[in-house]
């Protein structure tokens, strides 16, 4: 495994539960672009199954997050093989399997993906900075975790995403965006906050 297969496994996720509406409701708090960076990208929501269909393409995979098609297809390989993701019987299309993601990320990335903040820049919010958890739990400290990126509206700790293309996919998804901001709690948070955001990434996936 590699950590863009991270990134194409939770984005995978998105667009079940967009196709699923999952996230219509407002129930969570997904983004507040405006306060977040400067407006560079369009987000990408897909609503019809035709639409959908063609976002689950290996070109519209690389569209929506950055990675090229062949490590895309590379990557959907790579997972189906170790069994974190598959592909349906009828439509063929890649599907995550979330409950071993979910066991991965609670047990394996702090530690195969560790994060090291490093230099204060300017960037995107993450982990308990970002809109899925601000506000929620938060260790003391001067500075917030973000993302380098230079559309950012916020200063703080450069903390490395999973794949350099992160920044670019998230502002083309919201759900996408709460979703890798949650697997950088995990990765950066101690027990206690680690707990709290495996706790919150559970209930995002049981939608």
């Amino acid at each position: 495994m590699k950590s863009q297969d991270i990134v194409i496994l939770f984005k995978l996720v998105s667009l079940e539960q967009q196709k699923k509406g999952s996230f219509n409701s407002g129930r969570f708090k997904l983004l507040a672009e405006s306060e977040v960076w400067s407006i560079e990208e369009s987000q990408v929501i897909y609503n019809g199954e035709n639409m959908l269909n063609e976002a689950y393409s290996n070109r519209g995979l690389e569209s929506s997050t950055g990675i090229s098609k062949s490590e895309v297809n590379a990557s959907i390989k790579r997972s189906i093989s170790v069994g974190m993701a598959k592909l349906d019987r009828k439509s063929k299309i890649p599907k995550t399997n979330v409950r071993a993601l979910l066991e991965f990320v609670s047990h394996g990335i702090k530690y195969v993906y560790p994060a090291n903040p490093s230099a204060i820049v300017r960037g995107i919010p993450t982990s308990f900075a970002a809109p899925v958890l601000e506000g929620k739990l938060m260790t003391a400290g001067e500075f917030i975790y973000v993302w380098p990126d230079a559309h950012g509206k916020k200063m703080g700790q450069s903390v490395e995403p999973l794949y350099k293309t992160v920044p670019l996919a998230v502002k083309k998804d919201p759900i996408l965006y709460g979703y890798l901001a949650l697997v950088d709690a995990i990765r950066i948070g101690a027990g206690r906050e680690r707990a709290f955001a495996i706790k919150e990434l559970k209930r995002w996936l049981e939608a």
